[in-house]
C-alpha cells in the first residue's frame, strides 16, 4: 500500500465535519419520528440514509489512516474519533428502526426530552469540529456535552421509572425499554465523543 509522505489535514477535519453535520440530520429526523402522526416509514427511511451516509465517511476515515504517514494527531485518537461518531450514528438509527418495527404509536412524553438532548449534542459536536484545527475554545463544548449526558441519565432513569410503574402492560414495556436503551447509549456516545476530543486537545496543547 503506499504511503503519503505529505500532511493531509485539511481532509481529516472535513470527514470529521461532515460526520458531525450528519447527526445533526439525524437527530432531527428522531424528533420528527417521535412525533405523533408523522409518516414513520419515509422518516426511518431517510434515518437508513443517514445511517449510510455516515458508514462511508467513517470508512473514508479509516481509508485515509491507513494511506497516510502523517497525521493531524494521534492515529489512535483519529481512529476513536471516528468509531465514537460512527456509535453515535448506530445507535438513534437503531431507536428509529425499533420504533418502526415495534410500531410503537405513541411514546411516554419524556421521550422527547431524551431526543432534545440528542439534538443539542448533536448540534454542539458540529460546532466543536470546525475548532479541531486549533484546538481552540474547546473547553466549553466537552463541560456542556458532559453536562446534557448527566441529563439525559436522569431523564432516562425516570423512564424506566414510568415504564415500570403497571402503566404498560409487559410486551408494551419491553419495546419501549429497548427503544429508550438506544437512545440513552447514543447520549453516553456523545460523551465519549467528547471525552476523545478532551483527550486530543490535552495531547496537543
Amino acid at each position: 500500500m503506499r504511503l503519503r509522505l505529505t500532511p493531509r489535514e485539511d481532509s481529516y477535519y472535513d470527514l470529521f465535519a461532515d460526520s458531525a453535520n450528519n447527526l445533526v440530520t439525524a437527530s432531527r429526523l428522531l424528533v420528527e419520528i417521535i412525533s405523533d402522526g408523522s409518516d414513520r416509514e419515509a422518516l426511518a427511511e431517510k434515518m437508513r440514509a443517514c445511517e449510510h451516509a455516515g458508514d462511508e465517511r467513517t470508512h473514508a476515515i479509516m481509508n485515509r489512516l491507513n494511506e497516510s504517514f502523517i497525521t493531524p494527531f494521534d492515529r489512535e485518537d483519529i481512529y476513536r474519533l471516528a468509531s465514537n461518531l460512527d456509535d453515535v450514528m448506530d445507535y438513534m438509527e437503531a431507536a428509529a428502526d425499533l420504533i418502526g418495527l415495534y410500531k410503537i404509536e405513541h411514546l411516554p412524553k419524556e421521550v422527547v426530552r431524551q431526543v432534545e438532548v440528542l439534538e443539542r449534542a448533536a448540534e454542539l459536536t458540529a460546532e466543536a469540529m470546525p475548532r479541531l484545527r486549533s484546538m481552540n475554545n474547546l473547553n466549553e463544548y466537552w463541560i456542556e456535552i458532559n453536562r446534557l449526558e448527566n441529563q439525559g441519565d436522569q431523564v432516562y432513569r425516570r423512564l424506566l421509572a414510568k415504564l415500570f410503574s403497571g402503566e404498560y402492560d409487559a410486551l408494551t414495556v419491553m419495546k419501549m425499554k429497548e427503544v429508550i436503551d438506544q437512545l440513552e447509549m447514543a447520549a453516553d456516545a456523545f460523551e465519549h465523543v467528547a471525552n476523545t476530543i478532551e483527550s486530543i486537545a490535552v495531547k496537543e496543547s
